[in-house]
């Protein structure tokens, strides 16, 4: 199965902008292929805001999160790949996820062909 990280990134994103509230994203700068203005990472990490003021073009896909920002008067294009964001949350009262470490490559687990899933459902009368 696909992660479940970008579809909760986006349903809580939704739910602080329609708050009228400032999305705030944690990422990760250290994680590969993470593109930020790295004069603003902090101990490996950098916060983001993702407000639809404040950045153009955002796209949350499943992948990664794209937009582009304006950091010290420079544009810039920021590209995050899912792995890297490590929660979303609103800047003024703190509230949305922090997100759990998956291994890289991996969301749920697979199905392995044991314990159910695929073939004919296996049904045991009980009296």
């Amino acid at each position: 199965m696909s992660s479940t990280r970008p579809y909760l990134l986006r349903a809580l994103y939704e739910w602080i902008v329609d708050n009228g509230m400032t999305p705030y994203l944690l990422v990760d700068a250290d994680c590969a292929g993470v593109q930020v203005p790295r004069q603003y990472v902090e101990e490996g990490k950098i916060v983001l805001n993702i407000s639809p003021e404040a950045i153009r073009g955002l796209e949350l896909g499943n992948e990664s999160v794209t937009f582009s920002g304006r950091f010290g008067g420079q544009v810039m294009e920021v590209h995050v790949p899912m792995a890297a964001v490590r929660a979303i949350y609103a800047r003024e009262n703190g509230r949305g996820m922090v997100f759990a470490d998956e291994p890289e490559g991996q969301g749920a687990p697979e199905p392995d062909g044991t314990g159910g899933g695929g073939g004919r459902p296996q049904l045991k009368l009980v009296k």
